[in-house]
């Protein structure tokens, strides 16, 4: 009796801790570019800090995504807030350059774990593919 009331109880825990804890939220941390070939020509590792190339302009674009800062050559972001829809981020950034700071939306969408989409909600056309570098 005292044993079966242990099993009911212990499945009635796991079932509570399957069935509420959070979905795996998407991972975007690493380094992005427009052309997954020119990754060496856009970026450059040294130790474990990745940066731009100073040439990075004529081969693509891209940036780096590291918890909650998002690094472009120009631009760097501290991502305020992040809401996930399916496949879909919707991130609220404030960046900053060397003139001006600003608030930034950005729209990702996950083509797979190494693609996401940027796109801009109303403006179709204008969605741009980055692809996760390994360097």
């Amino acid at each position: 009796m005292v044993r079966r009331q242990f099993l009911t109880a212990a499945s009635a825990l796991i079932g509570i801790v399957v069935f509420t804890a959070p979905a795996c939220a998407i991972d975007l941390t690493g380094v992005w570019a427009t052309d997954a070939s020119r990754c060496g020509q856009i970026f450059k590792k040294t130790g474990s800090e990745v940066t731009f190339t100073q040439s990075s302009d004529q081969y693509g674009n891209g940036f780096i995504v590291e918890d909650d800062h998002i690094r472009g050559k120009t631009a760097r972001c501290t991502i305020k807030s992040r809401k996930e829809e399916g496949a879909t981020v919707h991130l609220l950034a404030t960046c900053s350059t060397d003139i001006m700071l600003l608030s930034v939306q950005f729209s990702l969408k996950v083509l797979d774990d190494n693609s996401i989409s940027r796109f801009f909600p109303g403006m179709p056309g204008l969605d741009t593919t980055y692809y996760r570098c390994t360097l």
